[in-house]
């Protein structure tokens, strides 16, 4: 069944789930509105009491149509209950990718306290699993102070669901304000977690492992990084210097093995074959 248009008093919208757009997006819609038209109406839902609709998606074009000075707009009419139209609404700002983190955070938990399943608020939302398990894993098992560093923006979501992957709280929140103080960027930030991770499955000894149960600073965490890039910078200057030994080795084997007398040497003492390891290093 084709959905109905039908031209509606604005006065008798209520915005059921309002957001605070960006005002160049806002804007943006009001100019094409009033260039070519509105190109698809809002969608509303029927009240029980005080204004006649919920709006359910639309809150752009309905703005538009207001600063216009417009009484009315064309709207699609959904017979949902309130529930559903509240939930179809959040679902509807969370799939056109312009919420913001809060928005994002709050609708995701809001859906999942509603018992929907992972896959199914994926499944509406048209975000990935993983995304929506990471958030809702810094939802139930981040740090507080990471969370709140995400509603303040002062940490970009993305880079929060990274944090909220290493299970000690404490070092979340020194991740965390490590981040904010721009001590640590983005991929310093990784590299100190695959440390940290590194060290706590090989069992090397490590001050912040040490104290899992106390409070850990930004400065032990830059400490960390900056640590583990020497010894990095350590293992690739070692390798570089067997690889130098080893080119040199190969090289001089050679020689030797297409020298007659050396070769004659060697089948005196009874050697006649070369290992096959030895025989691969030099094919290379």
């Amino acid at each position: 069944m084709e959905d109905i248009i039908t031209i509606i008093p604005i006065e008798e919208i209520n915005i059921l789930n309002p957001r605070v757009r960006n005002q160049v997006i806002a804007e943006g819609i009001k100019q094409n509105i009033w260039d070519v038209g509105l190109k698809r109406p809002i969608t509303v839902t029927r009240r029980k009491e005080g204004k006649k609709y919920d709006l359910v998606c639309g809150q752009g074009r309905l703005e538009a149509f207001i600063a216009g000075g417009a009484t009315e707009i064309p709207a699609i009419i959904r017979n949902v209950s309130a529930e559903d139209a509240h939930i179809m609404s959040l679902v509807e700002n969370i799939a056109r990718r312009n919420s913001n983190a809060i928005e994002l955070l709050q609708s995701i938990k809001y859906l999942k306290e509603q018992g929907y399943e992972d896959n199914d608020i994926a499944k509406k939302t048209n975000l990935g699993k993983d995304y929506i398990r990471g958030i809702l894993k810094l939802l139930e098992k981040g740090e507080e102070y990471l969370v709140n560093s995400v509603e303040r923006g002062r940490i970009p979501l993305y880079q929060a669901l990274i944090m909220a992957t290493e299970g000690d709280t404490a070092v979340q929140r020194a991740l965390a304000e490590a981040y904010e103080s721009g001590a640590l960027t983005g991929k310093k930030i990784l590299a100190v977690q695959k440390i940290i991770s590194r060290r706590k499955h090989y069992g090397k000894t490590m001050s912040v492992q040490q104290r899992t149960n106390t409070a850990i600073s930004a400065e032990e965490l830059i400490a960390t990084y900056e640590n583990g890039a020497k010894e990095k910078k350590q293992i690739i200057s070692q390798s570089r210097y067997i690889k130098q030994i080893l080119t040199y080795t190969s090289t001089v084997l050679r020689q030797l093995l297409n020298d007659v007398h050396f070769t004659n040497q060697l089948q005196v003492v009874g050697i006649n074959e070369i290992p096959k390891h030895i025989l691969d290093i030099l094919e290379r």
